[in-house]
């Protein structure tokens, strides 16, 4: 079972205090070049991008990346998320933001996110704000709707974080809001999950982690809420940073084992997709763990990781279909 693969490709990413911007600013051409060197002969990579929705909140969070269409060559198409960062988790605008970007992205889009990690609360996540869980059903049918109105091919799901709470209600408290409309809408769950990074995991239990992972999500968490097996999961965010005591050599390593771990339980589990985070490092000089994610230093040059993503996308990606 071949896999749609991913990337995010900006510097500006979220930790556990808010924003974290780059040192050096997002330079197209080469980011661009990039992109083309991981796609390779595949028919597609997917661009991760963040678009934030806040309707009483000045300044806004940035878009992130910048410009995501400026990337969209070769047929690569966008893998938009819509952030729900609204403190009073009023819908009405909300919902008419979810519209107006199906309307203006749609032809560009492969699939759309309906918030960010809403089972998280942090303060740089959509757990955090009130009414998510509203923002979310009610955001997926909506993007739905407008993309079948439009006659736009996409995907609409959502996103989570692996939970080993026992305790934890996101998963129930959904069920209760998932009705039928919902589930015909749903096309994914997305997982966020970075082992090996905030927890360490011997390198000889990495493999057995990353498959109870994904395992208890579909096999404990998604039914929980009622969501079947027939919608797909995928891998919306995964990676490992390098810095100090976290050499180079290891993040391709962790990336190696990942992707073939997800891929072989790809048919049972119904795993569509994988996207690393990110393309960059934020900044490649800083100790914390947030700055130095990318396949790329911070000057667009490349770690080992960069070239062990380009072969997987190219031994496990869905091929190019070429006429004769």
């Amino acid at each position: 079972m071949a896999l749609t693969f991913g990337i995010y490709p900006g510097g500006l990413l979220g930790d556990d205090n808010g924003i974290v911007h780059p040192v050096r600013p997002d330079l197209p051409d080469r980011i661009t070049d990039a992109l083309d060197t991981l796609q390779g002969t595949a028919a597609a990579l997917s661009v991760r991008a963040y678009r934030p929705f806040a309707a009483t909140v000045t300044p806004q969070e940035p878009p992130a990346p910048a410009n995501p269409q400026s990337y969209l060559e070769r047929g690569r198409k966008l893998d938009l998320v819509l952030t729900f960062r609204e403190p009073t988790g009023r819908l009405d605008e909300w919902l008419e933001f979810v519209r107006e970007t199906v309307r203006t992205h749609g032809p560009h889009l492969a699939s759309l996110q309906i918030c960010e990690e809403p089972n998280a609360d942090l303060p740089a996540l959509d757990g955090s704000i009130p009414n998510v869980l509203n923002a979310l059903v009610q955001g997926v049918v909506t993007a739905k709707q407008e993309a079948r109105a439009l006659g736009h091919t996409l995907a609409v799901g959502f996103n989570a974080v692996p939970t080993f709470d026992p305790a934890d209600t996101f998963w129930s408290e959904l069920a209760a809001l998932a009705d039928a409309c919902f589930l015909e809408s749903l096309d994914y769950v997305g997982l966020d999950f970075f082992p090996d990074v905030f927890r360490p995991i011997a390198p000889d239990r990495l493999a057995a982690a990353v498959t109870a992972v994904l395992t208890a999500f579909r096999r404990t968490d998604l039914p929980k809420a009622g969501i079947p097996d027939t919608v797909a999961i995928r891998v919306c965010e995964n990676g490992w940073p390098t810095g100090p005591d976290r050499p180079e050599q290891r993040q391709a390593a962790v990336l190696d084992l990942v992707v073939r771990t997800v891929a072989a339980l790809a048919a049972d589990l119904n795993i569509d997709g994988y996207s690393f985070f990110a393309l960059r490092d934020a900044d490649s000089g800083a100790a914390g763990l947030f700055h130095r994610f990318g396949l790329l230093r911070d000057d667009y040059t490349p770690k080992p990781a960069f070239e062990t993503y380009r072969r997987l996308i190219d031994e496990l990606g869905n091929p190019l279909l070429v006429s004769r």
